[in-house]
């Protein structure tokens, strides 16, 4: 029955024509009279075979029947162990399960090991520590939350998990100073902390961005590519509900989605805008006006598999040219709304450097009236146990436990001053012949 129901929210998903989650969304609720553990546990294997679909598919190779079937099997096995399946299975099907359970992954290829498409294993191989980076995006995140820090204090509410919510085992962030992180899938939407503003779900990666930013109180401050607004909810709680703060979307239904946090929020500075485009009028009307701006830009997420594992099979390098390019476009008009003096912080939940450094560094190039400031020494000065090596904040799940992030920090230079007379080295203007 398990391997059915699993076999059947997989013949939705592998059709690649939505996001996993959102189409293993669809499936649940065609399924109403599923229990809650039922759930749980379709959800968890179908999870894990997107993580290991490769692999998974070249052991299918040698079994009978409908693919998809065997997959199944696979991702059940993994999750459940093969005793839970042996009344489902037959003769033949227990064999081959037996067989390919014996397979040492060692054995394999680095890209049929690590579940990755020939052009992913490339870049990702081409990295530093390419095993454990590989190896910890194909394992299950924690769930990362955060304290809302006009409503609460970090460590009181740890003390109050620790009680309420202690099967999740809550544990403090080793880098935000906001952050607590818990075992499991609980239903946080649920908690009467959740309800009133007090917690949000953000991976500890997206709440240090926060610092990068280094909002201050009764500044303009824009979100240029908002989403859901976690961090627009953040970098709002820390300018104190004061100053202005723009979140920017292209997307409707995305700043829509973010309403109810806003207004759970209690924040009041907040000011939504869906815009056509990176060149909206409105964009312009803020020329020069923002001490900072962020770019979370869209990018592959490739540093988020351990959350979306679909998207090592739904994402194509040619599509990568394409987001480079309106990466580019984006900085660049968001650039223009940072005054003198400001700062611009792009960032991307990517490991790969076209998406980053290489991004960064055109930057640069085509703006001399920005400075590049070290993004490493400038995060490491507010989280003294984060190690890392600038002037850019990478992040790995392997190293530092979160998903893949990349920032980069510039600031604008501040407009050299008009000559007087006085200034040395003009000539002063004498009296009239």
């Amino acid at each position: 029955m398990r391997i059915d129901q699993v076999q059947s929210a997989l013949g939705e998903i592998l059709q690649w024509t939505y996001p996993a989650d959102a189409a293993l969304s669809h499936w649940l609720r065609a399924h109403p009279a599923l229990g809650a553990r039922d759930r749980s546990e379709v959800a968890e294997a179908v999870y894990d075979v997107l993580r290991n679909l490769r692999r998974y598919r070249q052991f299918g190779e040698s079994g009978v029947g409908p693919a998809s079937r065997r997959l199944a099997i696979l991702g059940l096995a993994a999750t459940q162990g093969a005793d839970a399946l042996a009344e489902g299975l037959d003769g033949v099907e227990a064999q081959w399960l037996d067989r390919v359970s014996r397979i040492d992954p060692a054995t394999l290829p680095r890209a049929v090991r690590g579940s990755l498409p020939d052009w992913l294993d490339e870049r990702l191989g081409a990295m530093e520590s390419p095993d454990t980076l590989i190896a910890a995006l194909n394992e299950p995140a924690s769930l990362d939350i955060r304290v809302n820090p006009l409503k609460a204090d970090r460590d009181a509410m740890l003390a109050e998990l620790q009680t309420s919510a202690a099967r999740c085992k809550p544990a403090a962030m080793p880098y935000s100073p906001w952050g607590i992180r818990l075992e499991g899938r609980p239903a946080i939407n649920r908690w009467p902390q959740f309800e009133n503003g007090s917690l949000e779900v953000q991976d500890e990666g997206s709440q240090l961005l926060a610092l990068l930013v280094a909002p201050r109180r009764g500044e303009m401050i824009i979100d240029f590519c908002a989403g859901a607004g976690g961090k627009t909810l953040l970098l709002g709680a820390l300018m104190r509900s004061t100053g202005r703060l723009y979140a920017f979307d292209v997307s409707a239904a995305r700043l829509a989605r973010a309403k109810p946090r806003f207004a759970r929020s209690g924040l009041s500075n907040v000011v939504p805008v869906v815009i056509d485009s990176e060149n909206d009028t409105r964009i312009k009307r803020l020329a020069g006006k923002a001490q900072r701006v962020l770019v979370d830009a869209p990018c592959s997420g490739i540093g988020t598999l351990r959350r979306n594992p679909d998207l090592k099979w739904r994402q194509h390098p040619e599509a990568l040219a394409e987001l480079g390019r309106l990466q580019e476009r984006i900085l660049n008009s968001a650039a223009r709304c940072v005054a003198p003096g400001g700062r611009l912080v792009y960032a991307t939940c990517s490991l790969l450097a076209e998406e980053n450094e290489a991004q960064a560094g055109r930057f640069l190039a085509s703006h001399p009236d920005f400075e590049r400031l070290d993004a490493a020494a400038l995060l490491g000065a507010r989280c003294e146990t984060l190690k890392l090596q600038g002037p850019y904040v990478q992040l790995r799940p392997d190293w530092h436990g979160t998903d893949g992030f990349f920032a980069a920090v510039f600031e604008r230079r501040k407009a050299a001053p008009l000559a007087t007379p006085e200034t040395p080295g003009t000539p002063e203007a004498g009296p009239q012949a």
